[in-house]
């Protein structure tokens, strides 16, 4: 299969070679391309969007909406920007990209069983859920809460720690059911699992809530977790008002989102 991989970073990249190592005849676009995107798209029979979420409102419109497209993209969270695609699945989950490239043991979500027959290797296997928004929701929010997690410098396998995971696994509860999604998919990979592993080094928006810390509020890397609160705040989410800990968020970041 002719597969277009738009973003050539590091998790782009692993899905990527995964794809080459099953003989699919894999592209790569990014900015530091020498190709142009209608070229990278040309004969494409599936396009896999793995980009930065700050790119993702420029990247839509130019590309086709005949071709499945599958999203690998975490920082999502108003799903009507797909609605003019014919055919649109989702990826997502607690893996990093080094993980993946070493063969690591790892499970994501998907919300399609093609995905799971592209991806699927000895080490990387797939759980899967026909809510797309719930899983595009899961993996916005939960850089989110990683920053408030380095933020407050919790640190995993203490009670503190613990209790925030609980609390947030709640607020995913309420966001999702407010905002039309299966609130069930919080205890997914995508949601619980996602969060947890966001939660801690060597994660970037744990790092960046971390240097919060000592008031560094420009992020020196792409943080998804700062683009994703500026979309709730600019009001792509419903926030129930039992949301404590995001509404915290909201009330403190004026300085950093």
């Amino acid at each position: 299969m002719r597969i277009t991989v738009l973003g050539a970073g590091a998790f782009g990249s692993a899905l990527g070679h995964i794809l080459e190592a099953k003989k699919h005849e894999v592209t790569y676009f990014s900015l530091a391309s020498k190709i142009t995107l209608e070229e990278s798209l040309k004969d494409a029979e599936m396009i896999i969007l793995a980009i930065p979420s700050k790119a993702i409102d420029e990247m839509l419109p130019k590309l086709p909406k005949n071709i499945p497209l599958v999203v690998a993209t975490k920082g999502i969270l108003d799903t009507s920007i797909f609605k003019d695609f014919e055919d649109v699945m989702v990826l997502s989950g607690p893996g990093f990209a080094a993980d993946i490239e070493k063969h690591v043991k790892t499970t994501l979500t998907a919300t399609d069983p093609r995905i799971r027959d592209l991806f699927e290797t000895p080490w990387l296997k797939f759980e899967l859920t026909a809510d797309e928004k719930g899983v595009l929701l899961c993996g916005a929010l939960k850089n989110i809460y990683a920053i408030y997690a380095g933020w407050h410098n919790l640190k995993p396998g203490t009670d503190k720690y613990n209790n925030f995971i609980e609390t947030v696994i709640q607020e995913f509860k309420l966001i999702l059911f407010y905002n039309g999604a299966n609130p069930k998919t919080a205890e997914l990979l995508c949601g619980r699992g996602d969060l947890i592993l966001t939660c801690d080094f060597p994660s970037r928006n744990y790092e960046f809530g971390q240097g919060l810390i000592a008031g560094k509020t420009k992020p020196a890397k792409t943080v998804e977790g700062v683009t994703a609160l500026k979309r709730v705040k600019a009001g792509e989410l419903k926030v129930p008002p039992a949301a404590g800990i995001l509404r915290e968020l909201i009330r403190e970041s004026d300085a950093w989102a």
